[in-house]
């Protein structure tokens, strides 16, 4: 039985996009303005602050500890969103540090996966190769509220 209008907009089918960055600080920004457009676009405004904020921890960690491309990847299904950054490094990322152990000097480096943690619903990293290059996927994900 195909769905009404009302059950379409209530729960938009899966989707995925991908987008390919250099190695460029620049990417940061421009991988939370295409973020920002993609969930807008697909009706999805309520996630797009902390979405913006997370992806851009996610990015910037990619493009700052590596010296290869990266690449941003956005994903909708099942009621929640992915949201993930491959990097051209093997090694998996550093564990996340809890607030409490972030002071003085750190309080502006390493915060990144300690905020992915504190934010995101889940998150994790898995190896994994792209273009036939080494590296790794680091994700988290927000439920739709």
């Amino acid at each position: 039985m195909p769905k009404t209008e009302a059950e379409t907009e209530a729960q938009p089918e899966s989707w995925e996009y991908v987008l390919h960055i250099p190695n460029d600080p620049r990417a940061v920004t421009i991988s939370r303005r295409t973020l920002r457009l993609i969930l807008t676009m697909h009706g999805l405004i309520t996630l797009v602050d902390l979405a913006e904020l997370l992806a851009a921890e996610l990015v910037s960690n990619a493009v700052r500890h590596t010296k290869g491309p990266a690449a941003l990847r956005v994903c909708w299904s099942a009621s929640a969103l992915r949201i993930g950054a491959w990097d051209a490094s093997p090694e998996p990322p550093e564990p996340p540090r809890s607030w409490d152990q972030l002071n003085g000097a750190e309080a502006e480096d390493g915060r990144g996966l300690a905020l992915v943690r504190a934010c995101a619903d889940l998150w994790g990293w898995q190896p994994q190769a792209r273009n036939g290059s080494r590296g790794k996927y680091v994700w988290c994900e927000l439920a739709a509220a």
